[in-house]
């Protein structure tokens, strides 16, 4: 019976990642493309990864593991881009006046990566850092493109570092993925603990997608043991569509003390790639597709002062429904006020904020995130 459950589950599922794997894209998409002749908005990233460096033009990083490297690539968006999409290049070098181009793309020793990061400091606007940790499944241009839509629609000025670790970018690689995720906790430490560090930095927050939740947390959970707590600098950590089963996240959450950051978990209770995860690891709930208002989980929450975005009555093209907090435009602003304002969700703007300090959404605040409410305006 466990087997056919999971049949029923997982082939549905396998043939919908594998057909938007099927979709044309470019490969060696960081060979640098000519700048376009009229005006394109650019996303400028430092990377930190463990992946392996690539021999092939245009790759940079591949998905076997290595000791850190470090990068720099700018992005440029399209004048047509759509808020929530990534539009890929049909070919290379890409066109950046119809699609996401690549203007630049340096793997740079970690001495460099410091001089540049300081450089991006001084000169401003802001010196808030965003670290952005991709998910299961993910190749490195997944990683750079997506993260780089993220920085674009959500309107941050924080500045942008990308966190990537060694997916084999294969839907029947979980294992792989899995065991690279716990590869790279001490790396993740290191590249927050360099952030903490740096006078210059004013506040930390780190976004983080399924799989990358794993090796999110467990960084925390290992900074907190370490360190008595984790340091005020690293303010807000958000959780989205988190890969993480529910009871190791209570754990993690009550290992780490009374002096962790602020948490904001994004749930779908519709997550078919969550539901197939719970079925393989035999897992009662993923944090990513809680109930939010199931009395055992409603008082955790509370709790532990963890707000929650329920993203459940959100529709986007992501069949699965394992990307809406990047492919919604309401959720991406949402994420844009938090970075802006440096304070939970619940309290940059309770009028348009579709949570509760316990994660249930009021009747206007549904409105709000359907598009007839303020934000979706």
């Amino acid at each position: 019976m466990v087997f056919i459950h999971l049949r029923r589950l997982v082939l549905p599922v396998a043939a919908l990642l594998l057909c938007a794997a099927c979709a044309s894209r470019p490969e060696n998409v960081f060979l640098a493309s000519e700048p376009a002749a009229i005006s394109t908005a650019k996303v400028d990233m430092l990377v930190a990864t463990t992946r392996n460096a690539s021999a092939v033009p245009g790759e940079m990083f591949g998905g076997d593991r290595s000791s850190a490297g470090f990068g720099e690539i700018v992005i440029s968006i399209p004048p047509g881009h759509k808020p929530g999409a990534v539009e890929w290049p049909k070919k290379i070098p890409a066109d950046p006046a119809t699609s996401f181009a690549t203007l630049s793309a340096e793997t740079i020793s970690r001495d460099e990566a410091k001089a540049r990061f300081a450089k991006r400091l001084a000169r401003g606007p802001s010196r808030n850092v965003l670290v952005f940790v991709h998910g299961y499944n993910n190749r490195f241009d997944d990683a750079v493109f997506r993260f780089a839509q993220i920085v674009h629609d959500s309107g941050t000025d924080a500045i942008p570092v990308l966190f990537t670790w060694p997916s084999r970018g294969e839907l029947l690689a979980y294992g792989y993925d899995r065991d690279s995720a716990t590869y790279s906790r001490s790396a993740l430490e290191h590249l927050l603990q360099y952030l903490v560090d740096d006078k210059s930095v004013d506040e930390i927050s780190v976004l983080a997608h399924s799989m990358g939740n794993w090796v999110t947390l467990e960084t925390l959970r290992q900074i907190a043991i370490r360190d008595d707590g984790i340091p005020p600098k690293i303010r807000n950590v958000m959780l989205a569509d988190a890969d993480v089963d529910i009871d190791i996240f209570r754990t993690q959450v009550a290992e780490m003390g009374k002096k962790r950051p602020a948490f904001t978990v994004f749930v779908s209770k519709d997550d078919k790639a969550l539901a197939v995860s719970k079925v393989l690891w035999g897992s009662n709930a993923r944090l990513g597709e809680i109930d939010p208002d199931a009395p055992q989980y409603r008082e955790f929450l509370a709790e532990n002062r963890i707000d929650v975005v329920n993203m459940t009555d959100i529709k986007t093209d992501d069949r699965i429904n394992h990307g809406k907090f990047a492919e919604s435009p309401d959720i991406i602003r949402l994420i844009g006020k938090q970075l802006a304002t440096g304070q939970p969700l619940t309290d940059a703007n309770p009028k348009v904020n579709p949570i509760s300090s316990v994660g249930l959404a009021t009747a206007s605040a549904i409105t709000t995130l359907t598009g007839s409410g303020p934000v979706g305006q």
